[in-house]
């Protein structure tokens, strides 16, 4: 049996949650770097189960770029920048976690 939509997003929140809290740590530290991209590596993963239009919806052409770092993280782990890591961390987790808390809102 499938998982809703909803049921999706709820998960994929519950990663990116998770990521900010092990990202309250030393980010300098391997350790924290290894549990921020495997966390982002999931959410990204269930993120790519919804629909195309609803992705599309919540994260336009940006959805490539995502993707994309899913890729890096999952199949060229050792070729990870830490401070892309740390600039995404910045820039791009609250906004996509301010999206899923909208989405999970709405339905």
């Amino acid at each position: 049996m499938s998982r809703s939509e909803r049921e999706l997003l709820v998960e994929a929140l519950a990663h990116f949650d998770l990521l900010v809290r092990h990202a309250s740590g030393d980010i300098d530290d391997q350790l924290v770097i290894d549990a921020v991209c495997m966390r982002l590596s999931a959410g990204l993963e269930v993120l790519g189960r919804i629909g195309g239009d609803r992705r599309a919806a919540l994260f336009g052409d940006d959805w490539t770029l995502m993707w994309g770092m899913r890729n890096r993280i999952a199949h060229g782990y050792l070729l990870v920048d830490p401070e892309i890591i740390r600039r995404t961390l910045e820039a791009d987790i609250p906004v996509i976690v301010g999206r899923l808390r909208a989405a999970v809102a709405e339905r």
